[in-house]
């Protein structure tokens, strides 16, 4: 069964995501002085005493604004706090009770979920008298505690294994993997659009607001038997475009940090743009770090075509990201859901290729095959001579190749190879990776 699920809600800047990142034992949340800096539902698995755990950031929640932005992050609390099994009410020690307060209380009760309050910034004993005008919010006693000293984190973790339902357990560690997937992209070409409707809910965020999603946001979910974990991440602008200390920097290391930690990642380009320089550069970065990729034309339903226009378009971006050709091309629409069906079958097959092993038996009679259609570079009165050749590993694929000079292999040669593997053993949507390794004179 799953893990239990702790909601973290409160108004904006009450310190809920110093919280989230202390417990979760790295810095996921970006945390800042600005209100509204979490917008989205951040996830992280915990443990306490054996008991694991999912924990939940939430934006903060301002009943009474109009902003469209606070609307959206009020909108991701209400489907956290539905979806949780409990609730942590953070309010803040130093302010003391406020009316938004009350109204976040009265919404949670209407929740009829299990509910902690937690009176945060109590960062010394004498401070505790603060606590009591929190009772008015009848939702029992306040637990006191310091999230940015970690203070009162024992008996406030106690009381919320406490409230875990009794049916919950831990997920069988033997499952299948779960397939990572970072959904990159500039800002505002419909990645936030993309996931939720993969997902098929309001999972992240949507504004035509350029940089409305400012972390990396994991959701898990099964599809067909498959467990999947999608990360939507920040849209990566030029970097001259940046503030150095701006949040929206962080948000993009973020990005960054989810690209090298997923198994394909999701490129996102405008079809109504083209590729441009950007989109080419967050290729680039995917490309050098060997995941598997598929690209993907998003907005294809704002593009007048004729019968044509796909084969066109897709040669353009194949052409543009040549350095990435082994990656499926897909015309898509997230606003209507046009192709979108084609996407995770799309992840899951360029799953597979970078997973691929080749027996060492097979794989060398492919290369003698190649090095005998089309002899080795010749240079300097010396030969490349090709010994022999194994897989070292997957996830992308690389192999190693023993040879006579490392220097004799040009670069049009490794292509060619590349290319004789890839034609016996397919490898689409993912990088190859050589190897070369020199034998001694002896050994030759």
């Amino acid at each position: 069964m799953s893990k239990p699920l702790v909601a973290v809600v409160g108004r904006p800047n009450v310190g809920k995501s110093t919280f989230f990142n202390r417990i979760a034992g790295r810095r996921i949340s970006i945390v800042e002085d600005t209100p509204g800096v979490t917008r989205d539902r951040i996830y992280a698995d915990c443990e306490w005493l054996d008991h694991p755990f999912t924990l939940i950031d939430t934006g903060g929640i301002d009943p009474r604004s109009d902003d469209v932005l606070l609307k959206q992050m009020r909108r991701q609390a209400e489907i956290a706090i539905e979806t949780c099994d409990v609730i942590l009410f953070f309010t803040d020690g130093r302010t003391g009770l406020t009316a938004d307060d009350e109204d976040v209380a009265v919404m949670l009760r209407k929740s009829r979920k299990s509910v902690i309050l937690v009176v945060n910034k109590i960062d010394h004993q004498k401070q505790n008298d603060a606590i009591y005008d929190f009772y008015a919010l009848g939702l029992g006693e306040p637990f006191a505690i310091s999230a940015a000293n970690m203070l009162g984190f024992g008996d406030l973790l106690d009381e919320v294994v406490r409230r875990f339902p009794e049916e919950s357990e831990r997920e069988d560690e033997d499952e299948e993997h779960v397939i990572q997937i970072a959904v990159v992209g500039r800002p505002n070409v419909g990645k936030s659009s993309l996931v939720n409707r993969i997902l098929g809910q309001e999972r992240s965020m949507v504004s035509d607001i350029a940089g409305t999603t400012r972390d990396a946001i994991d959701t898990a979910f099964t599809r067909d038997g498959q467990r999947y974990n999608i990360i939507d991440t920040a849209g990566i602008r030029r970097k001259r475009a940046i503030e150095e200390e701006s949040i929206e920097r962080y948000s993009i290391v973020r990005a960054l940090a989810s690209v090298r930690r997923c198994d394909v990642a999701l490129i996102v380009l405008d079809a109504e743009t083209g590729v441009t320089e950007q989109d080419t550069k967050i290729a680039g970065y995917v490309h050098e770090e060997g995941k598997a990729a598929v690209i993907l034309v998003n907005k294809w339903d704002a593009v007048e075509k004729d019968t044509n226009t796909m084969e066109i378009e897709r040669r353009k971006v194949v052409e543009a990201l040549k350095f990435m050709d082994y990656a499926p091309v897909l015309f898509i629409s997230a606003l209507s859901g046009q192709r979108v069906a084609k996407v995770l079958p799309a992840v899951r097959d360029a799953y597979e290729q970078t997973s691929r092993r080749v027996t060492t038996g097979l794989l060398n009679d492919v290369v003698n095959d190649a090095t005998a259609a089309l002899q080795p570079p010749y240079s300097g009165g010396r030969r490349l001579k090709l010994y022999y050749a194994t897989q070292q590993g997957v996830c992308p694929p690389t192999f190693v190749f023993f040879v006579n000079d490392e220097t004799l292999m040009h670069f049009a040669y490794q292509r060619y190879l590349e290319n004789q593997l890839r034609k016996a053993f397919g490898f689409s949507g993912t990088p190859i990776r050589f190897v070369l390794r020199e034998r001694s004179q002896k050994e030759e």
